[in-house]
């Protein structure tokens, strides 16, 4: 045995540790007396490996390590117990949580526990999930419905028999990106039904600026409608041909640039762009308006900002 781990030789012949030390490192350290056993200092709990033997804070029982610890692979240490977390300047957050100085990267253990690590998108919405929870409002006028599926939120307008009025029924979510810098906004969604819209009114709009209750002459001149078999701009400047009511759910992006040019692109096909477009930063989906018999059906699966 050499003179780093011999109790009667240790850091040199002759020696000897003192009854209940151990040799470690070629210097005598006390041991813990845990459940009848010797246990040498720093020697974690084969049960627990976030607890050890510290003879100064105990030499009976075992020692809690200190928030985010290594433990096991991908875990660190917290509250006593190896969980999958990550220990970032001095905090422990649970997996998924956003940096906060930095939405775009989160906590994944599996990836590392002591770094932030970047997301491809921030969800804004997730559907199936209440809509008011995660930031969203409504801005509506009946008759419609709002109502969830599995992985869903569906919302509904409709016009009554001889009405001079619709349902209108939009959510809103204040707050969505930057105004000031360049975005992209993913909305996945299906379109379940949909009157034609009506200049600068939809029954099944995104607008990517919004301004309560029902968007100011900005947001709605660049709002962009989806009627049966069309998208465009609200203002009748740009239209694109697209089953847009085929049963299926689609992916629509808004995307702006930093020179203020928004392209609207289907299942990643450019199908409209503008120049000068404005945002608030607020953003808004569903039937924007209250026009007779300009109504629409939708289904919303998800809303992200893509990150950079």
């Amino acid at each position: 045995m050499s003179i780093e781990s011999d109790p009667a030789h240790c850091g040199g012949c002759d020696n000897a540790c003192g009854t209940g030390e151990a040799c470690v490192g070629g210097v005598c350290a006390a041991l813990c007396q845990i459940d009848g056993k010797q246990v040498a200092p720093g020697v974690l709990n084969a049960a627990n490996s976030c607890e050890q033997c510290v003879p100064a804070t105990s030499a009976t029982t075992w020692t809690q390590r200190a928030d985010g610890a290594s433990c096991n692979p991908g875990q660190v240490c917290s509250a006593g117990a190896c969980s999958p977390k990550c220990f970032i300047d001095g905090v422990v957050y649970a997996a998924g949580t956003p940096n906060p100085a930095n939405a775009c990267e989160t906590c994944v253990p599996a990836t590392s526990t002591t770094a932030w690590t970047a997301r491809a998108s921030v969800p804004l919405l997730v559907g199936g999930d209440d809509i008011t929870a995660q930031g969203w409002t409504t801005i509506a006028q009946a008759p419609n419905t709002l109502t969830y599926g599995a992985d869903y939120v569906r919302l509904a307008t409709s016009t009554n028999s001889g009405g001079r009025t619709s349902g209108q029924l939009l959510i809103a979510r204040a707050n969505a990106f930057d105004a000031t810098k360049p975005f992209k906004l993913q909305v996945t969604m299906q379109v379940e039904s949909v009157n034609t819209h009506n200049q600068l009114d939809s029954g099944a709009a995104i607008l990517g600026s919004f301004t309560p209750p029902a968007g100011n002459s900005t947001d709605r001149s660049q709002m962009i409608y989806l009627d049966s078999a069309a998208i465009g701009w609200a203002d009748d400047t740009q239209a694109a041909a697209f089953s847009v009511t085929d049963g299926a759910y689609h992916v629509y992006e808004l995307a702006v640039d930093a020179a203020k040019v928004a392209t609207v692109s289907i299942d990643g096909v450019a199908k409209l762009t503008r120049n000068n477009f404005t945002t608030t930063g607020t953003i808004a989906i569903g039937d924007q308006t209250n026009d007779p018999n300009v109504d629409g059906a939708v289904r919303i699966k998800s809303v992200e900002r893509l990150c950079p």
